[in-house]
C-alpha cells in the first residue's frame, strides 16, 4: 500500500499534512516502548479540520500513511538541524517523545543503515509526489502555493518555554514566500482578536517550507504550527478529543488565509 495519499485539485494550491499519519508498521511494533504505539505525537485529527476546505477550495491535499515515530517527513533528509541551539528536537528518525522519555526499548534504537533504509521507504516517495504535484500546479497556473499544516500542544517544556499562540506563521524569515504573501497572511491575522498568533516566531517553517519555498522559480510555501487546543481537548489521552465547537471557530480563519494565497497575483 501508498506510504501517502494524495488529491489532485484545480487550483494553484497544495495543502501539505506531513505529520497526521498515525500507523506504526508491525514489524517495528515490538522495538518501541508500548506508549509509543499510540501515536501521541502526531497531528491529531487536522486531516479531519483541512480536507473539507481542500475540497471546498479545489485545493490539492496530500497526506501520509505512517506515524512521525517512524521517520519525520518535515526533516532534512541528512537530518541536519532545522533550529541550530534550540533545547529539544527529535530528528528525522525521532528515538524519543516530545516530553523527553524513550521511543524505543533498550537497544532497539535504529542504526544508520536503518534510517537510511527508512528515508528511502518512507520519506522519499512522499517528497517525490510533493515535488511532482508542486511541478504540475506550475505547469499548470504559472506558480504553484505550499500550505504546510501542523498541530502541537500548546506546552512542550523540552521543545519550548512557555506557553505557545494559537497561530504560528512560518515563511523562513520571508525566504519561503513573496512579500505580498506574508504581508497578506499577517494583515489577516492581525485583523482578528480570537486567537492569538505570530509571524516567524518559534516556528518559522520546517525543512518542507524551506526546500520547497522557491519564490524565484514561482513556487511560495508557508507553514502554519497550530495549537491543539484550537479545535480539540489536549487533556484527553493519547490522542485529545476532537472539539467540534473550537474547529467550527478556527477554520472559517483557516480558510481566509487559504484564499488569502489563491487570491495573491505574481
Amino acid at each position: 500500500m501508498s506510504v501517502f495519499q494524495l488529491q489532485q485539485g484545480r487550483v494553484p494550491l497544495l495543502i501539505s499534512l506531513p505529520h497526521v499519519g498515525t500507523e506504526i508498521p508491525a514489524e517495528l511494533a515490538g522495538r518501541l516502548v508500548p506508549r509509543a504505539l499510540a501515536s501521541e505525537d502526531s497531528d491529531w485529527h487536522l486531516e479531519r479540520l483541512y480536507r473539507p476546505l481542500a475540497e471546498a477550495l479545489g485545493a490539492s491535499l496530500i497526506v501520509p500513511r505512517y506515524s512521525r515515530y517512524v521517520i519525520d517527513l518535515n526533516r532534512p533528509p541528512d537530518d541536519r538541524a532545522l533550529y541550530p541551539g534550540a533545547a529539544g528536537g527529535t530528528g528525522l528518525v525521532p528515538t524519543r517523545f516530545f516530553t523527553d522519555e524513550p521511543l524505543y526499548r533498550d537497544g532497539a534504537v535504529p542504526d544508520a543503515a536503518e534510517v537510511a533504509a527508512r528515508r528511502e521507504a518512507y520519506w522519499q516517495p512522499y517528497h517525490d509526489a510533493l515535488a511532482a504535484e508542486l511541478a504540475r500546479l506550475r505547469a499548470a497556473h504559472g506558480h504553484a502555493l505550499l500550505f504546510d499544516g501542523h498541530s502541537i500542544r500548546s506546552e512542550l517544556p523540552w521543545l519550548f518555554d512557555g506557553q505557545l499562540p494559537a497561530l504560528n506563521l512560518g515563511t523562513a524569515d520571508g525566504a519561503a514566500c513573496a512579500p505580498g504573501i506574508t504581508e497578506r497572511l499577517a494583515a489577516l491575522l492581525a485583523g482578528q482578536a480570537r486567537f492569538s498568533h505570530v509571524v516567524n516566531g518559534r516556528f518559522k517553517g520546517g525543512y518542507i517550507t524551506r526546500h520547497y519555498g522557491r519564490p524565484d522559480a514561482g513556487q511560495h510555501a508557508v507553514q502554519l504550527e497550530m495549537c491543539q487546543r484550537c479545535y480539540m481537548d489536549e487533556t484527553a489521552e493519547p490522542s485529545g478529543a476532537y472539539d467540534e465547537h473550537g474547529a467550527a471557530s478556527v477554520a472559517p480563519l483557516i480558510e481566509q488565509l487559504l484564499r488569502e494565497m489563491l487570491a495573491w497575483e505574481p
